[in-house]
């Protein structure tokens, strides 16, 4: 997960076998089309994964109605260099983020349509998870990502922040994974939190009993037919998962983005299976997503995180940028548009 942490021989290993895997088999199929409800789409991610789902939610907000963000930080926070990013937007050194700086400069790109306009944020849920014991980003951001959305959104957002449970840098697991406090590949942590499950009960609400069997169906879907002209950093194939129930009736979707060293790639299917998320799609009847990132060295990426710095160009993180607009085509094509 880190851009600092070297890559160990485990890692080296679940690539080997993630390389095998995505190779495996006959060529992807195109994204399938759903009836989709257009009011029940939302993104979340751990990691890189987190600020290129704040990305999305800012850029494409009058398409995204929600964000689950993990270990993550505000939007705009690199401000398009690398050295920012692991500055302040990793460990908050020299100094945190400055939120006001960041809300100003996003509020002059909505006024310039780059990003869309902060008042399709009306009645958006917005649910930041950061461990206490996090070591690869520090917990402070949590707070400025929260303040951040108040200074776009103001009482319009349901913004809610959990950065108080002692766990470290992944995604926190019901069972499984990583030891709790001790983060490795695939960065799952067993930590006995189901944070996917909190994380769709924030985004799509409550009340919808106990998780499903995750008995859907999860496939993988040709990337390349659906990312825009210039677009870097894709992987040539994603994953979906679609409940029995989305297969004749309407439902949501969730976009889902791994973190560094998290994609399928380096970790296999380990974070599209046991993320937890496909169990709770069953019950709230939302199709999820799990867009690819791919590792490379030109443009300099070699532990396929999302562009959350600006590899991919100065409009990495507006309606304009590569990843974002591939996004924008993967909900398009959902709905049938494409």
């Amino acid at each position: 997960m880190s851009t600092r942490r070297a890559l160990r021989a485990p890692a080296l290993t679940a690539a080997l076998a993630g390389l095998v895997a995505c190779g495996a088999g006959p060529e992807a199929p195109p994204l399938a089309a759903i009836t989709l409800d257009a009011s029940r789409v939302a993104v979340a991610g751990l990691s890189s994964g987190a600020y290129m789902a704040t990305q999305v939610h800012v850029a494409l907000n009058s398409r995204v109605h929600g964000a689950a963000l993990v270990a993550g930080g505000p939007y705009g926070c690199a401000q398009g260099t690398l050295e920012t990013a692991l500055g302040p937007c990793m460990a908050a050194q020299p100094a945190a983020p400055d939120v006001g700086a960041l809300v100003a400069a996003a509020t002059r790109r909505a006024g310039e349509a780059r990003v869309d306009p902060f008042t399709a944020f009306d009645g958006d849920r917005v649910w930041v998870l950061h461990g206490a014991k996090d070591a690869t980003v520090s917990p402070a951001l949590a707070r400025a990502t929260a303040d951040l959305y108040r200074g776009l959104g103001g009482d319009s957002l349901d913004v809610q922040v959990d950065d108080a449970r002692g766990f470290g840098h992944g995604l926190p697991t019901i069972n499984g994974g990583a030891s709790c406090e001790a983060p490795a590949s695939p960065w799952l942590l067993d930590c006995g939190i189901d944070a996917a499950g909190e994380a769709m009960r924030a985004l799509f609400g409550a009340d919808v009993g106990a998780a499903g069997a995750g008995d859907g169906t999860l496939a993988r879907f040709d990337q390349t037919a659906l990312a825009p002209e210039g677009a870097v950093g894709l992987a040539d194939e994603g994953y979906v998962y679609t409940p029995t129930a989305c297969e004749g009736g309407t439902c949501g979707a969730l976009v889902v983005f791994h973190g560094c060293q998290q994609n399928a790639e380096m970790v296999g299917e380990a974070f599209v299976r046991d993320a937890g998320f496909n169990r709770w799609a069953d019950v709230h009847r939302v199709v999820v997503v799990y867009p690819q990132a791919q590792s490379s060295y030109v443009p300099l990426n070699p532990k396929a995180c999302w562009d959350w710095w600006g590899y991919g160009g100065a409009d990495y993180d507006t309606r304009e940028g590569g990843q974002v607009r591939f996004v924008a085509a993967v909900l398009d094509r959902l709905a049938g548009a494409r």
